[in-house]
């Protein structure tokens, strides 16, 4: 069976296409021509997993990495996914993130590939926005407060009516924030696992962070890969949210980092403010209720927030210790 998974060296990717092949599938991984030369994070796949060339902006080698591939299974991740920067660049945001979806589904209908392939589509609980209910699920109203989420909004949507539209099987997973050690430094996650890891081993002496009261539902993204897999094995195509149900502010990220690294959780000490790092429009709560995803798929997390916090700051700190 084979899969082509776009978006394939990012967190995601890395983890889902190890759990693919795992299980046996020939994976194909989607990559831009250029990355193959550039992109240190094609060293974290596994060597069995095959490039293919393509980018979301580009229908042409969209429709070709289809026909190379020759996929059952199509597990859309890639996107411009960080918020931060889908405000000073809204516009590649959009071009990527939203209409990129468009064009993989345009691709695969003017193949007439519709009845062959499942696709896989990566929403997100940034779609929630300012919410309308706590905790939020399928039903609750969508109203992001980013860029990034207004374009994964009208990406949900399209994948959606084209499911109604032309009864192709896709599966929106609704992932809130998951992490690991393999999140992108640009990340607040990454970014207080490494910067904790800096000071413990004496080569820093504080973390610059913008709001710390901003509470997410974390979960480990190698228990919300079996998620998206497990979607795609379904007779009829749905829409799930993916969560823990439980929710910790940025604070308690830090302070249990700090535990991970034998610091003490004392903030005022390690910790300074920047209002740069604030977001123009914040979202301040974030909690998922997975309950349909336990009940259709028989999906849970099983990573607690201690141990992914734990995961990542000793993965930081073998790294920071290895590089200096």
């Amino acid at each position: 069976m084979n899969a082509l998974i776009t978006g394939v060296t990012g967190q995601d990717g890395i983890h889902l296409s190890g759990f693919l092949l795992n299980k046996g599938y020939r994976v194909f991984g989607m990559v831009n021509g250029q990355r193959q030369f550039n992109d240190h994070r094609i060293k974290n796949l596994d060597r069995r997993v095959e490039l293919v060339f393509g980018d979301l902006t580009d229908s042409v080698s969209l429709m070709n990495a289809l026909i190379e591939s020759n996929p059952t299974e199509v597990y859309n991740l890639a996107a411009q996914s960080f918020v931060g920067i889908s405000f000073t660049q809204p516009e590649l945001t959009a071009n990527v993130t939203g209409m990129g979806v468009l064009r993989l589904l345009e691709a695969i209908r003017r193949l007439g590939l519709e009845s062959q392939i499942k696709l896989y589509q990566a929403s997100s609980s940034e779609m929630f926005g300012r919410v309308r209910e706590t905790p939020q699920t399928e039903l609750t109203p969508f109203h992001p407060r980013s860029p990034y989420g207004v374009a994964k909004a009208f990406a949900h949507h399209l994948c959606v009516n084209y499911r109604e539209a032309y009864s192709m099987h896709i599966s929106c997973g609704i992932l809130f924030n998951h992490e690991g050690p393999n999140r992108g430094h640009e990340f607040v996650t990454r970014k207080i696992s490494s910067g904790v890891a800096k000071i413990a081993l004496g080569q820093s002496t504080h973390l610059t962070l913008g709001n710390l009261d901003a509470s997410r539902d974390w979960g480990y993204a190698g228990d919300y890969v079996e998620a998206m897999w497990l979607m795609q094995q379904t007779d009829l195509p749905d829409d799930f949210v993916i969560a823990t149900g439980e929710v910790h502010s940025v604070r308690e990220f830090v302070e249990q980092s700090l535990i991970a690294a034998n610091l003490e959780p004392d903030l005022d000490r390690y910790v300074k403010q920047d209002p740069k790092f604030i977001r123009p429009a914040e979202v301040d709560l974030l909690q998922g209720d997975y309950s349909k995803a336990k009940e259709k798929l028989g999906w849970a997390p099983r990573v607690t927030f201690p141990q992914l916090v734990n995961m990542m700051v000793e993965n930081d700190l073998i790294l920071e210790a290895r590089e200096n």
